[in-house]
């Protein structure tokens, strides 16, 4: 059976593809790289924002006009709505997230599954989901009451993947030649909470650090009040990227609290503080939401300026969207779309501005980068794309195509919002 894999949002979205990916080729199945001449496709749906409902649906329509004999949708969105779901032209199946992991023995004959076999190397996902970095589940759910997410209701309570079943993931990785892994969740930091042995998202990076040779670990987004200074000095081992992305949402402290984000610009503050004092350098990205009900002029103005403040190395900058199921959705004083268009822009503006400048740090200096475009040939040879451990974008010329290759690369200039050198030493 030829089965197609799409997804729309997080990383934790991508990793569950892989996974699901996984067990179809250990049941003799080929995954392929569009939806044209698929026997099944499954679409991994997201509800975070209005927008990523919209792209959900556009996905299965998309496949249905490619002529996919049968598809399949599960994620968020099919989670929260799934009568919808099933109204769209060519969907047979929704399954829920709390069945996602065992779509394969949904949606096939058991008799033609066997998941006894040995687990087979991890395989780069076909088309636009290819990486030369495997995403990692290792958390699901929520245990947090952020007045403006959905998530929560989609994914249920918080549940920790067991560190020995991360582990072998990464190891099946390791075997399928990735040289990164990227560990995903709804509230990553939060791991090890429902756990009876008191271990914490610190005591599972000391483990798969430990107890695998990956080149480089990575995390996904992480919530700021999880975190402590016995973390931050994991960082000493070099294979873990100097990068993290902490989801602020907003600067001004009146907004935060009607969010019920467990933290304040001071609070965070002080966490920004212990990092960069931990790991020089290191690359912090974030989250922003402009819109919020009831921001005020003033609450925006606080707000910009803590962005400014912490210059973040780059990040996201979402307009609030108002979710059936949450608190805010019931809150006074909607903002009109209008002025937090007009915010958006400003708060990105800002964080390009710090962006920038933290990528101009960077020239005359080398950074490792794992290339991850199989380049463009042309008379002045290959033109390769990759990511820097910083998490930045790098380009460079090579006389052969290095994809999957670690190299270091001097930083000579910036183009857009990428660093540009050259390799100075290869992998």
């Amino acid at each position: 059976m030829k089965v197609f894999f799409d997804t729309v949002g997080c990383r934790l979205n991508q990793a569950e593809i892989e996974h699901m990916a996984a067990q179809f080729r250990a049941a003799g199945h080929q995954v392929i790289e569009t939806a044209e001449n698929a026997d099944l496709v499954v679409v991994n749906t997201c509800a975070v924002t209005a927008a990523a409902t919209s792209d959900s649906r556009q996905k299965a329509r998309q496949a249905h006009q490619a002529g996919a004999q049968r598809i399949v949708l599960t994620g968020c969105w099919a989670t929260l709505e799934p009568d919808k779901a099933r109204d769209l032209p060519g969907v047979s199946d929704v399954i829920s997230n709390l069945e996602k992991m065992n779509l394969p023995l949904k949606v096939v004959e058991s008799e033609f599954l066997d998941f006894d076999t040995e687990p087979i190397a991890r395989q780069p996902l076909p088309g636009v989901h290819s990486h030369t970095r495997a995403f990692i589940k290792a958390q699901d759910g929520c245990d947090n009451f952020c007045t403006f997410c959905v998530t929560r209701v989609a994914r249920g309570k918080g549940q920790s993947i067991p560190k020995e079943e991360i582990l072998e993931d990464i190891l099946r990785a390791e075997r399928g030649g990735v040289r990164e892994i990227v560990l995903s969740g709804v509230h990553l930091g939060s791991w090890g909470r429902d756990g009876d042995n008191d271990e914490t998202i610190t005591d599972l990076l000391s483990y798969l650090l430990n107890h695998s040779h990956i080149e480089r670990i990575r995390l996904s987004s992480i919530e700021p009040w999880d975190l402590d200074e016995r973390f931050f000095e994991l960082w000493k081992d070099p294979r873990l990227c100097p990068h993290l992305h902490l989801p602020l949402q907003s600067g001004s402290a009146g907004v935060l609290k009607r969010m019920a984000r467990h933290t304040s610009p001071a609070a965070f503050t002080d966490l920004i503080s212990m990092v960069r004092s931990n790991i020089p350098g290191v690359s912090i990205t974030t989250d922003i939401i402009v819109g919020f009900p009831g921001e005020s002029e003033a609450e925006f103005d606080e707000s910009l300026t803590f962005v400014n403040q912490m210059q973040f190395s780059g990040g996201h900058v979402f307009r609030y969207s108002m979710r059936d199921g949450t608190a805010a959705a019931k809150f006074p004083n909607q903002v009109d779309g209008k002025t937090s268009k007009m915010r958006a822009k400003i708060i990105n503006a800002a964080i390009k501005a710090s962006e920038e400048k933290y990528l101009s740090s960077f020239i005359g200096r080398e950074v490792d980068v794992l290339w991850e475009a199989s380049g463009v040939q042309s008379d002045k040879g290959w033109t390769l794309h990759g990511l820097a451990d910083y998490y930045m974008k790098v380009e460079a010329l090579a006389d052969s195509n290095r994809w999957n290759k670690l190299d270091k690369v001097r930083i000579e200039t910036i183009k857009n919002d990428s660093l540009i050198g050259k390799i100075s030493k290869f992998d």
